[in-house]
């Protein structure tokens, strides 16, 4: 049974009012056929208008979708002959990301992607996705090791950010990160990375320099949750929608500045409403990429991969003296 937000509320309550008519209707052997149709027609153009109209707020809302299919989930429905891989050969396995290798349309492929549970114990033990540096050091190993036999990487992003816990720290949670940041960029096979929830910080670009990088319709991704930009600029984390606003998080706002190569579009609702669906659409996506980048030579691949971020963002070089800026 599906979660409903709470910006569905009035779609909820027009399908309550449905389902109760057709219940009355066959108990008293009445016809409602007309006022069914009516309310039904009016269900879809509400629903139309909601899901078409949805503001940062609440597309963050459905990016953070308890139900929000995980990469496992993908896995599951895209690819084949999945073999899951464990530990970074140094400390321990970080349940938060989970990698192996498997076929797509029985082409090789190393994965690697964030990883949220499904109740409270699976989240407590994978720490809400938000990876450890042993969980970043997985991936790099996945990583060379899919370089080294030539298997094309995919990756799917869904944290909140890093771990941000003390113990992280004593591990160089931030060396791990800028590892990954610096190996990513110079290996030989195509990378391509889709954002399928909340792309957060670091923790999220650590698995996010590729050659293509997609976003679901209703995924984010952000430098830093906007609880956390609130907490920094408002001095209130309780404004965090309005700094969502702010931030042009969304996946149209992040394609207009040119830091992802295209938008994935999901079921009306989101993701978790038809896995079936939102599987083919991303595999779809994940071929096309993956045929054209494969005609590509190894310096091709790299050359394409830093001139995709070297262009992202813009600078202007003020003259000192210019009466014209400040």
């Amino acid at each position: 049974m599906a979660v409903e937000l709470p910006f569905e509320q009035p779609l909820i309550e027009l399908r309550g009012k449905i389902e109760e008519l057709k219940r009355f209707s066959q108990d008293k052997q009445i016809d409602f056929t007309d006022e069914i149709a009516r309310l039904e027609l009016r269900y879809e153009q509400l629903e139309a208008e909601l899901y078409s109209s949805m503001s940062t707020a609440q597309k963050m809302q459905i990016a953070r979708h308890p139900q929000r299919p995980t990469t496992l989930d993908y896995i599951q429905h895209i690819f084949t002959d999945f073999i899951e891989l464990h530990g970074d050969r140094m400390f321990r396995d970080d349940l938060a990301i989970v990698g192996g290798v498997a076929r797509l349309n029985g082409v090789p492929v190393t994965i690697i992607g964030h990883q949220k549970g499904k109740d409270t114990k699976d989240n407590i033990a994978r720490h809400f996705g938000s990876p450890h540096p042993e969980g970043y050091r997985k991936s790099l190993r996945l990583m060379q090791q899919a370089n080294k036999f030539r298997r094309p990487i995919i990756t799917f992003i869904d944290t909140k950010g890093a771990y941000p816990g003390s113990a992280a720290e004593e591990r160089n949670q931030g060396e791990a990160i800028a590892r990954n940041l610096m190996e990513m960029s110079s290996m030989r096979v195509p990378i391509i990375c889709v954002v399928i929830g909340e792309g957060g910080s670091g923790g999220a670009l650590a698995l996010g320099v590729g050659n293509r990088v997609y976003m679901l319709e209703n995924a984010i991704y952000s430098a830093i949750t906007p609880e956390g930009a609130a907490s920094i600029i408002y001095r209130d984390a309780s404004k965090s929608m309005e700094a969502a606003e702010a931030m042009k998080i969304t996946a149209d706002e992040i394609l207009k500045l040119g830091v992802i190569d295209g938008i994935i579009a999901e079921p009306k609702g989101g993701a978790h409403r038809d896995i079936v669906v939102q599987a083919d659409a991303i595999k779809q996506a994940l071929w096309t990429n993956l045929q054209e980048l494969s005609k590509m030579t190894e310096t091709q691949l790299t050359e394409d991969r830093y001139a995709k971020f070297r262009k992202i963002g813009r600078f202007t070089t003020i003259q000192e003296g210019n009466p014209n800026h400040a």
